[in-house]
């Protein structure tokens, strides 16, 4: 599985941003996909998260700002990001596992999002 992530950039406090990630590959191995984000400095924090069948989940910090979405048919995710704060710049990381068949881990090389204050 290939992810490729898109749709970062600057934005100033407040805006907002749709982040997209496109899988290739055996995706139908997919179950479960979700974003991370890692500011310098830190650790990569999860972000939200979407499984077959299930409903969204989000980090505290993120909780009712941000919207994870899936299009199977595109095999894309998103993640809409609106309300954005200088704390919110990080590189963005989508991440898939394959429940389905391996349960191994991937992961895109990310897109970074900067907030300016």
């Amino acid at each position: 599985v290939q992810l490729v992530e898109s749709g970062g950039g600057l934005v100033q406090t407040g805006g907002s941003l749709r982040l997209s990630c496109v899988a290739s590959g055996d995706t139908l191995c997919i179950a479960a996909m979700a974003w991370y984000r890692q500011a310098p400095g830190k650790e990569r924090e999860w972000v939200a998260g979407l499984r077959d069948g299930g409903s969204a989940d989000y980090g505290d910090s993120v909780k009712g700002r941000f919207t994870i979405a899936r299009d199977n048919a595109k095999n894309a995710l998103f993640l809409q990001m609106n309300s954005l704060k200088p704390e919110d710049t990080a590189v963005y990381y989508c991440s898939a596992r394959d429940d389905y068949c391996d349960g191994v881990s991937y992961w895109g090389t990310g897109t970074p999002v900067t907030v300016s204050s």
